[in-house]
């Protein structure tokens, strides 16, 4: 498996350096939050779109995909939701990105009836794209939809090989799901995984890997064992806790963790 951590740990920083960290504690991609935040996003333009594309293939480091805020199943017109996706997909077909990340993102008023059906026809309008652009829209198990088990009754729907899932190791934890569950259900679909780790359910503070609670090594034996070989991509949520310690100290003994991870699971 390919190791990768996500610029959330590290927001706002520039991309030359975010490359230096990728390369410096061996890592072999990125995962790009793709928010104005943030200096690559899809307001760029041509030229600017074509140098970070450049800085990516000169540094040997891999663009694993772009982490997008859309959200498949929120209330509203689709229109909106679709223009989004798309220009997510644009800005990573421009990169050379093979996958952007899209949210559920229901909200409470819709029956969950309604929020599937709309995720479900918005993603399939936009794997029309994702197949030209030769991009994967990739639904996080999130929010609304944080298990295997409910991003399934979209992607089920969808039926569309552009379309798959990112699965996020803690919010299928959170929902009560087991690693075997989750990948029993997200499989056909799998994209990549996000991996992380916390102290508590009550508190998702991000803690450096392997000193929290996440079954992170039942979740990779378990894909060892099934003959998944595919992404594995840290996101440490220092954007949205200023109490966290700083990531890039701690990037080279989560991949030391993950690699240990996955020796023992050989």
């Amino acid at each position: 498996m390919k190791l990768a951590f996500s610029t959330l740990g590290v927001p706002g920083l520039p991309l030359d350096d975010v490359l230096r960290l990728a390369s410096e504690h061996e890592y072999h991609g990125v995962e790009l939050r793709a928010h104005p935040e943030e200096p690559v996003h899809p307001g760029l333009d041509g030229t600017e779109r074509a140098a970070a594309r450049a800085r990516f293939e000169s540094s040997g480091i891999e663009l694993l995909g772009l982490a997008g805020y859309a959200r498949a199943a929120a209330p509203g017109d689709d229109e909106a939701v679709v223009e989004e996706i798309r220009s997510l997909l644009a800005l990573a077909h421009d990169l050379g990105a093979p996958y952007i990340r899209v949210f559920p993102g229901a909200d409470p008023s819709q029956s969950a009836e309604e929020a599937e059906a709309a995720a479900a026809r918005r993603l399939g309008t936009a794997a029309e794209t994702a197949g030209d652009l030769g991009v994967r829209i990739l639904l996080e198990t999130h929010d609304s939809h944080r298990t295997g088990a409910d991003a399934i009754r979209i992607l089920g729907t969808v039926g569309h090989r552009q379309v798959g899932a990112l699965w996020d190791v803690m919010h299928t934890w959170l929902g009560g799901e087991q690693p075997q569950e989750s990948f029993a259900a997200l499989s056909p679909h799998l994209g990549y995984l996000q991996v992380k780790d916390i102290a508590s359910a009550e508190d998702t503070t991000p803690l450096p890997l392997g000193e929290g609670i996440l079954p992170l090594a039942d979740v990779v034996e378990h894909l060892s064992r099934e003959g998944w070989d595919g992404w594995l991509c840290w996101e440490y949520e220092k954007r949205w806790y200023d109490a966290a310690p700083p990531l890039p100290p701690l990037l080279t003994p989560g991949r030391e963790h993950l690699s240990r991870l996955l020796n023992e699971s050989a």
